[in-house]
């Protein structure tokens, strides 16, 4: 997986991004969405990161075989699994006016980018475990 210049995976950057607008704009979201809408999508956002970081430390490659890919691939999957339902969440949040469209445009493209690129990187394990890539 491709790192960024503070030799992060983009991908924890991108969640980042995302935990940090959704925390900012749920602020600002009306407070009878308190414990509906702004609670989940906050929890859901900082899950997403948990679970990347838990897959990002599970020790993998040649030496680790494949007791160690299923275990990071779970942890890829529940983010993968957080980010689906987050978007739905905020999907609805913008259509009973928790957040505006623009915040829910922005927060779409925010889980798009991240559920790109877990995907990307379970492949890349994938390859890694089956150089034929058939795993």
């Amino acid at each position: 997986m491709v790192k960024n210049n503070q030799s992060e995976l983009i991908v924890v950057t991108r969640a980042k991004e995302l935990c940090s607008y959704i925390m900012t704009v749920t602020q600002k979201s009306p407070k009878h969405f308190r414990f509906t809408f702004v609670t989940r999508l906050q929890n859901l956002s900082l899950s997403v990161i948990e679970n990347i970081y838990r897959a990002n430390d599970v020790l993998f490659g040649e030496k680790h075989g494949a007791i160690y890919y299923r275990e990071r691939l779970e942890y890829q999957r529940k983010a993968l699994t957080d980010i689906r339902i987050l978007a739905y969440f905020a999907l609805l949040a913008m259509e009973q006016k928790c957040i505006l469209p623009k915040q829910w445009e922005q927060i779409s493209k925010l889980t798009e980018d991240c559920r790109h690129l877990l995907g990307a990187w379970i492949n890349s394990d994938r390859k890694r475990l089956s150089p034929s890539g058939n795993a």
